[in-house]
């Protein structure tokens, strides 16, 4: 019995046809008739009824169709396996990442994934989330990181962390001197958000929007670190990841806690729900996980 065999008997079944069959299997309908006659030989039994018009399995025929499906199925996924092995070895993963999470959170996964599998090539797309989704659906990444909402049913969405964001303030602002602060603590004050577009901005203004507050937008910015540039500088405050805080630098804004309910943003893994990421970008996303967990062990 060979596996060639195995394939022409499912298409012969599926097509009812043994013309259409071999056209499926880009061979010669004789070689296909031949091949089955040969299969249903060394079995001793038919496996079809065969009429001008159609192909129809006989009772052993469904019998053997069942076995057979399964066999080429586990034969596909020991083909997969092995495939997925060597792409460890070389290859390329491809990840789209929010520019509010790239710098912060990829580096050091990124250090530990290649120290791992030298031989595979990482690429970063950094985009918008409305950008990654079109990525991501278009098979041009093999899956992303984002926040939510995530609001598209064609993907898989994967809850990886939720983050703090906590308010940024120029050193020497009042509130820093505030044990407490509150949102309504923020009502007045010069805000400094992210350019439209970006998922951090519209996160910022609906936390403002659900406590009540105006919104005196001063600055607008596709980047978190000049977002920050100008806090320091005194030109307004924002709401900032705790992943870009930069609690050890000596010029950088000064960052306080809200109280309760604290504002946040909800980290996720998101790819096609019709093609999960392969091995190679599964393990990436293992090392992302892991890398998550010593940082938060850290804090």
């Amino acid at each position: 019995m060979e596996m060639h065999q195995l394939r022409y008997v499912v298409a012969v079944a599926r097509t009812r046809n043994f013309s259409r069959a071999a056209e499926q299997c880009h061979v010669s309908q004789p070689s296909l008739s031949q091949q089955i006659q040969k299969l249903e030989d060394e079995l001793g039994e038919r496996l079809f009824d065969r009429t001008k018009r159609e192909a129809k399995l006989t009772p052993h025929g469904e019998t053997f169709l069942l076995r057979g499906v399964r066999i080429l199925e586990e034969v596909d996924a020991a083909k997969r396996e092995a495939t997925d092995a060597k792409s460890l070895l070389r290859g390329s993963v491809t990840v789209g990442v929010l520019p509010t999470i790239a710098p912060y959170l990829l580096p050091a996964a990124m250090a530990a994934f290649t120290a791992k599998f030298p031989g595979l090539e990482m690429v970063v797309q950094e985009d918008t989330t409305a950008r990654l989704l079109r990525l991501a659906l278009g098979g041009e990444i093999d899956f992303a990181l984002a926040s939510r909402p995530i609001r598209e049913e064609r993907l898989e969405v994967r809850e990886l962390f939720s983050e703090e964001l906590l308010i940024a303030l120029p050193p020497g602002h009042p509130l820093t001197r505030k044990r407490t602060v509150r949102a309504n603590d923020l009502e007045g004050e010069r805000l400094i958000v992210m350019q439209e577009g970006h998922c951090l901005g519209d996160q910022v203004l609906g936390f403002c929007d659900r406590h009540g507050l105006h919104q005196h937008i001063s600055f607008r910015s596709a980047q978190l670190e000049t977002i920050q540039s100008l806090v320091q500088a005194g030109l307004g405050i924002s709401l900032i990841p705790a992943m870009a805080a930069h609690r050890d630098r000596k010029h950088a804004p000064e960052y306080r806690s809200l109280r309760s309910p604290k504002p946040s943003r909800q980290i996720v893994a998101f790819w096609p729900r019709q093609r999960p990421p392969g091995r190679a970008a599964g393990e990436f996303l293992k090392t992302v996980l892991a890398s998550i967990k010593q940082h938060s062990a850290r804090i």
